[in-house]
C-alpha cells in the first residue's frame, strides 16, 4: 500500500478534485508519458482538444523517492490500481505492442485499455523522421531550400527491403517462437554502417542482399511457417503497415541515431557550404563578406535539435489515428455514464496516395544513384 496521498492518485482521485471546483471550472484530465521527450510530443497532440470545458496536464509518473519513466512505470502499476479512468490516461510509445495485437502482456493491455493511447509509430523518434517532414528540417537546419537528396525515396526503397524481415520478426514475437528472431537480432540484420548521400543506392542494394539471406536462414530454421509467416504479413498490411513504410514500426533510436540523422548531417553539411559559398561570391567586399559569414553562421541550427522538435509527422497516417482516438474517447466520455470502446481498430479510409503504394515494392527504385538530386537554385 502506498504511503503517500500521491501513491494513490486515480482517475477517480482527480474526478473527484474537478467536482470541488465551481461549475464553470474546466475539467482537468491528466495524461502520464513515459519520458521527458514525450512530454512536447503528447502536448502538441492534446492542445487541440482542450476548450472551456476541459484542459490537459501532461505529467511524468512519480512515485515513492525517484521519478519513473518507461512503459512500466507509466502503465502498468497504474493499470494493476485502477488508476486510469477518464479524467487520468496514458500516452506511450507503441514499441512492438501495436504490430503484436495482443500476443504479450503488454500488448493486450495497451491495445484493449480505452484509456491507454499509443503512437501506432514504434516511438516518437519514427514519427519525427516522418519521411515526407525531412526536407523542411533541413531547411530548417540550413535555411537553404536547394534539394539535395530525396528522403521520401530512400527511407521507401530501405523500408521495402527490410519489410520480409520485419514480417519475420513479428511472426517470432507473435507465434513465440522457440528459435525467437528478437528485436535485437532484426537491428543487427540492417544495419547499413556509415551512410552518407553518395553510398546511399549502394548501401540499400548491400542491404537487400543482406535481407535475402537472412530471410533463407530463418526459412530453413522454421520450414513450417510460409502459411503463419503469411498470415502475418497480410495482417500488417490490414493493420495500415505498408511495406514502404516499414521504418515507422521498426526501433525509434536506430532510425534517429544511425540511419536519418547520419544522412541529414551531411545533406546540411553540403547546404551550409553552398549558402557560405553564395555569400562569398556576392559579397561586394571581405568586410560585408565576414558579416554576412557570421550571422548566417548563427543562424544555422542542430540537426538533432531541430528534429526533435519536427512537427512534419501532423499529416501522417499514425497521427491521423491518434486524433481518431482521442475524439472518440472523449466523445464516449463526455457523458460519465459511457464506458468508452477500445482503440485497436484497424484503419478504414486510408487515402487513396496511402494505398497505392501498396502496388509495387518501391515506387522510387530507378538507378544509382537515384536519391542525389539536382539543386533548385
Amino acid at each position: 500500500m502506498g504511503k503517500r496521498l500521491t501513491d494513490c492518485i486515480t482517475s477517480q482521485y482527480i474526478g473527484a478534485a474537478n467536482r470541488l471546483g465551481s461549475k464553470s471550472a474546466r475539467r482537468r484530465i491528466v495524461a502520464y508519458v513515459e519520458s521527458y521527450d514525450d512530454i512536447f510530443f503528447w502536448r502538441s497532440i492534446l492542445t487541440r482538444f482542450e476548450n472551456e470545458e476541459r484542459y490537459f496536464e501532461v505529467l511524468l509518473p512519480s512515485r515513492l523517492e525517484h521519478l519513473e519513466r518507461g512503459k512500466k512505470a507509466a502503465i502498468m502499476s497504474m493499470i494493476a490500481t485502477g488508476g486510469v479512468g477518464r479524467n487520468m490516461i496514458a500516452c506511450v510509445d507503441a514499441d512492438y505492442d501495436y504490430v503484436a495485437q495482443g500476443a504479450t502482456y503488454s500488448s493486450k493491455t495497451i491495445l484493449d485499455n480505452p484509456y491507454i493511447f499509443h503512437s501506432y509509430a514504434y516511438a516518437i523518434e519514427n514519427m519525427q523522421c516522418y519521411a515526407p517532414s525531412l526536407h523542411n528540417v533541413c531547411v530548417a537546419v540550413t535555411l537553404n531550400d536547394a534539394q539535395k537528396f530525396d528522403f521520401e525515396a530512400f527511407l521507401a526503397d530501405f523500408s521495402t527491403a527490410i519489410f520480409p524481415l520485419f514480417v519475420w520478426n513479428v511472426w517470432s514475437y507473435r507465434n513465440a517462437a522457440e528459435r525467437r528472431f528478437t528485436i535485437s537480432d532484426f537491428i543487427r540484420s540492417i544495419e547499413m554502417g556509415t551512410l552518407s548521400p553518395e553510398n546511399a543506392s549502394a548501401a540499400i542494394a548491400q542491404l537487400r542482399r543482406r535481407v535475402a539471406h537472412k530471410v533463407k536462414m530463418l526459412q530453413s530454421q522454421h520450414p513450417g511457417a510460409k502459411e503463419s509467416y503469411l498470415s502475418v504479413k497480410n495482417s500488417l498490411r490490414e493493420l495500415g503497415i505498408l511495406p514502404s513504410e516499414t521504418y515507422m514500426y521498426i526501433q525509434g533510436h536506430h532510425l534517429f541515431d544511425k540511419v536519418v540523422v547520419p544522412l541529414m548531417k551531411k545533406v546540411c553539411n553540403t547546404l551550409v557550404r553552398e549558402r557560405e559559398r553564395d555569400i562569398s561570391r556576392q559579397s561586394v567586399h571581405a568586410t560585408q563578406q565576414r558579416n554576412e559569414l557570421s550571422c548566417y553562421s548563427s543562424s544555422v541550427g542542430s540537426v538533432e535539435y531541430s528534429l526533435r522538435r519536427n512537427v512534419g509527422y501532423v499529416t501522417s497516417e499514425q497521427y491521423r489515428r491518434i486524433v481518431s482516438d482521442l475524439e472518440r474517447f472523449l466523445n464516449d466520455t463526455s457523458d460519465a455514464t459511457t464506458s468508452p470502446q477500445h482503440h485497436n481498430t484497424s484503419p478504414t479510409n486510408l487515402t487513396t496516395s496511402q494505398t497505392s503504394l501498396t502496388t509495387s515494392p518501391s515506387q522510387h527504385n530507378t538507378t544509382f544513384n537515384e536519391y542525389s538530386l539536382t539543386t533548385n537554385t
